[in-house]
This record gives structure tokens, sequence and C-alpha cells, in this order.
């Protein structure tokens, strides 16, 4: 281990090197400098992995030594020690701070001091260098799609946001093109998901050869991409871009050796023009790529108000909703979640279900426009209700730390007053706060309003646990574990999918994992429907585990005989 010494005063360099001799003996390399200028230098011609590093120097102070050091990539794998004469809780604080992995007053440097804060602050920077790791690992996770190489759904809407808060200022429009590879589902049936990912990516990599340099290029999910056209003048524009992007689908396709007729529907929409938020854009370019399925399939269709055919079919199931809210009659299923220490049953999901009727939809149809209509209000009312009616038997028939989780969207935490509101069902039920889960989304995060987060917070202080919900499906921001009050995260089931991509799936589970596990945030892995995904969760010290594997959504009725069993 190489070490360097940085201090002014002769006499306090002789305590070091005197201190640092008897500790560490013949073992290291140490070398000496007396001015700042003489130690950066040194730095820069070869690299140490400790410096000590005196408070008070002549030309710069300590913090400013460490904040110059750390901004330097050579000495990225350094750690530093700061030794100084000044005691105070508030240096040491700044220090650690600016970037020092330790503090020692002078007063205190001896041989057992500086052993120790070698030791500790070796194995400090380790740990930091690990977490950083995982950090990294994690964002580009968080930002990019890992098979085609573009940015994720996160990434564009933060990107589309800029876009149209610029487009106000500079007065011109922002373009959206919606696109969908035709008939995908087919290639991944017929030929396998690695053939169906290999179509991906080389389509993608022909696409850009098409796109201008400012666009952007954003895979949603599956087959579904987006691109932002920034700066746009005339519809013209947008016209010839996507024109473009037709061609690149004129020549078929070879992958292991079979040849792919390819083609792809694409719906523009402008801002302005079609829409007045880029929430609105973004449906206005998924109906008219719709539109252009619907009429044959590859082609460019631009959106035109009188597309309605969706929105009255989306009308009936608003009115139906409303219907069967003042009949009390949707249903709960719950989906038990398990301690992976010993596989038991620890509590349940609350997921909501359109009553059994001739006119069936899936949650996927019916929350959606549910919230468009707020009647997600009132529907999150009742699931909090009938939740709760059945924790409150389970607690006193089974275990009375049997916990309940609920799912909150994004314009319920807009509430103010639903803290109050599940406060008042919580005591009138008789149960308590801490066995409540409240699942958000990621995306009920990215606008970050005061609202939110004044809910999210006063939620969090009367004891209810906040989880954050589907971690990894691309909306990911680091940020959002520190901005929020979260206790639980829960791990996306695409982290444990798609086993033919085994080693990059497990890599990305790993680093997640360890991250978390770091940051003492309690790790549910959900969407486990294999004995393989299972013993990895076993292996990676996850804490509870939910999926198809272990038991999948269920009435009341059947849960409770599971808990008879289980008791």
């Amino acid at each position: 281990m190489k070490i360097l010494i940085v201090d002014d005063d002769e006499i306090d360099m002789a305590i070091v090197k005197r201190a640092l001799t008897s500790s560490l003996q013949n073992n290291y390399e140490v070398k000496y400098a007396d001015s700042v200028a003489s130690g950066l230098a040194m730095m820069d011609a070869e690299s140490f992995d400790i410096i000590l590093l005196d408070y008070h120097m002549p030309e710069v102070n300590g913090i400013e030594m460490i904040i110059e050091i750390r901004s330097r990539p050579n000495l990225g794998n350094t750690a530093i020690i700061v030794i100084s004469a000044a005691q105070g809780s508030s240096i040491a604080l700044n220090c650690i701070e600016a970037g020092a992995q330790d503090f020692i007053p002078k007063s205190d440097v001896s041989y057992i001091k500086l052993h120790q804060a070698i030791i500790h602050s070796t194995k400090r920077f380790e740990m930091e260098q690990r977490m950083h790791q995982s950090y990294l690992a994690v964002k580009n996770m968080a930002e990019n799609d890992q098979l085609t190489g573009l940015h994720n759904r996160y990434y564009f809407d933060e990107t589309l946001k800029f876009m149209i808060a610029n487009s106000k200022r500079l007065k011109v429009s922002v373009g959206m093109l919606a696109l969908d590879l035709d008939n995908f589902k087919y290639v991944n049936d017929t030929l396998g998901h690695d053939a169906g990912d290999q179509l991906l990516v080389e389509w993608v990599a022909r696409a850009k050869k098409y796109l201008r340099d400012n666009d952007g290029f954003a895979r949603l999910g599956g087959d579904e991409f987006a691109i932002t056209l920034a700066n746009i003048h005339s519809v013209e524009e947008v016209n010839m871009i996507g024109n473009r992007i037709l061609k690149s689908v004129q020549k078929p396709f070879y992958i292991d050796g079979h040849r792919i007729n390819c083609t792809v529907s694409i719906g523009a929409a402008l801002y302005p023009n079609d829409a007045d938020s880029r929430h609105k854009l973004v449906k206005c370019a998924d109906i008219a790529m719709y539109r252009a399925k619907q009429n044959g399939k590859n082609s460019l269709r631009f959106y035109q108000s009188h597309y309605q055919d969706e929105l009255n079919r989306r009308f009936l199931i608003q009115s139906e909703i409303s219907d069967i809210l003042r009949e009390s009659s949707f249903r709960l299923f719950y989906q038990p979640v398990f301690s992976a220490h010993n596989e038991k049953i620890q509590g349940v999901e609350a997921l909501i279900r359109w009553p059994d009727t001739p006119k069936f939809y899936t949650p996927d149809e019916f929350i959606p426009i549910a919230e468009e209509t707020r009647l997600i209000h009132d529907l999150g009312q009742w699931v909090i209700n009938a939740a709760l009616t059945e924790l409150a038997s389970w607690q006193k028939r089974f275990d009375p730390n049997f916990t309940m989780a609920i799912n909150i969207s994004a314009l319920q935490l807009q509430d103010a007053q639903l803290t109050q509101k599940i406060k008042i069902k919580t005591e009138e039920h008789g149960v308590f706060p801490e066995t409540i889960v409240l699942e958000i989304t990621e995306t009920a995060l990215l606008e970050d309003d005061e609202v939110t987060r004044d809910t999210l917070h006063s939620l969090s202080s009367l004891g209810f646990k906040i989880a954050l919900d589907d971690f990894g499906m691309g909306f990911s921001s680091i940020a959002h574990l520190n901005n929020f009050p979260i206790d639980i995260v829960k791990l996306d089931k695409s982290l444990q999918k798609n086993e033919s991509d085994a080693s990059t799936k497990k890599c990305l589970l790993e680093a997640v994992t360890h991250m978390l596990k770091l940051l003492n945030f309690t790790v549910v892995a959900e969407g486990i429907e294999t004995d393989s995904q299972l013993a990895l969760c076993h292996k990676l010290k996850i804490d509870k585990i939910q999926g198809y594997l272990l038991g999948r959504p269920m009435p009341a009725d059947l849960l409770e005989a599971k808990l008879l069993e289980q008791s």
C-alpha cells in the first residue's frame, strides 16, 4: 500500500512519520510532500492508496484540498484521512462530506489511532466504491434499455417534458412518432424470444440512420418505440422523417438463417397542434398509431380529431365503473406475500377485479380510464375500505402482524385529504398503520409535486409503510429512494424473467439488490414463477417474495383456507 503524507509543518510530519512507521512497519511505501503544489504533483505522477492530509495548509484549507483531489479522475481510487490541530465535530463532518474517509485530531495521532484510521478508511472507501458501482449500474438500467441501448420510457418522458417547455419559449412545435413493429408477437412465437430480440436490435440500428442528430429515440417496452422531434416548423418535416423510418423495413432481415419481412406502424402527433401537454401528445400519437394498424399496418398516420372509436369504448367503460361503484360490486383478489426465509404467508396485496358479468374488463383496461376520469378517487376508497375490512378479520383470526398492501395511484397521492381518509378507515377498522403497505409506482413520483411529497411524508409519519413498486421497469430514479420516505422496494418481474438472458438479468438483479440492502430497504421480489428464480432470491437474501410459483391472486375464502392450513 502506498501512502502520501501532505503536511507543511516539519514537527507534525515527524510525529506522523514515527506513528506511521511504528504502526505499519515495513509493509508500506510512504512518501512525503510539504506543500499543496508538491502533493498534487506527486498525485498526478503516481497513484496512492491513502493520503494523510493536514487540514491547515498555507495555500488552501483541507476542504478545498479534498475537493481538488476528488475532482481529478486519476485519484478516484484514493482514500483520504485528514489530520488537524483544530478539533470539533463540525470540521470533521465537513471533511467527510467533502469526500474524506476519516478525520484525526493531531493530538490523538498514535500507533493505535493511526492504525485504526487506515483500516477504517480503507474499508469505508472500498464500501463507497462498491456502492458507487451499484449506483452506476442501476442508473444505467434506470435510463437505458438494456437490449437496444436506446433510452427507455423514463428518460423519454423526462426528455419530452424538457422539449415541450423549450418549445413554448422558442415558439416552435414538438413532434412525436409512436412506433410499433407489426406482427412482432408472431416472430417471438415462431422463432423464439432470442430471434425477436435480435430483430429489435437490428431494426433499431437501421432506423437510427434515418434520424437527425437531435431526434430522440426510445424503447417504451416490448416492440413499442417513440421518436421525439424538436424544433418542428411544419407537418411536412414530421412526414418526411416518418417515411424515412418506413424505408428502414423495406429490405428483409436475416435472423438465425430465417428471412423476416418486418413492417412498422407509425402514429404522428404535434404539440401544440394536437395536444396541450406531453401526456396528451403521447396519447394522440398512440391513437394515430393504432389507426395505422387498423388501416393495414406498415404506414404512417397523423392524429385526427375524429379518431373517436377508442374514446367511445372508453366512455362505455367509464359509465360502467360508475354504476358498479354505486352497487359496490367490484371484487378484491388477494395475492400472498411470502417470507423468503420460511416461505410462509406474511401478508397479501389487494388487487381489484371487475365483477363477474357478461362484459368483463381487465384492470389494465379499466384502471387507466378510472384515472383519466378521476373515478380513481372513489374506486381507491372502495378498495381501502374493503381491504381493511378483511385485514381486521384476518389479524384477529390468524396473526396481529399480518400485512395488507394496497395500490395507490398518482392521482390519489395528489389528494391533500388522502392521509386523513386512510387514517379514518384504519381507526374505524381497528388496524395499525404499521401493518398497512401503500404501494406506489415510480411514475407517480415523476412529477415530484409538493402535494404528493407532503402526502407521502404525512402517511409515513403515521406509521404506514411506503413501497416503491415495479422498481427496474425503466422509470427508475435513484433520487426517489432519497427524496421520498420509501421503506420497501419491490423489484419488477422483468428482472427475473427471460432466463435466456440469465447472465445479464442476474448481474442487474445482484447490483440492484446489493445497493438496496446497503441502504437498508426491505426488498421484495415479485413475479417469481420458476424454481430457479426462487433459488436466486434465496441466494441474494431477498426479504420477501411474491409470484405465481407460490401463490396466485385469489378470493378471500381461498386465502383464508391457506391461512388455516399454515396455522
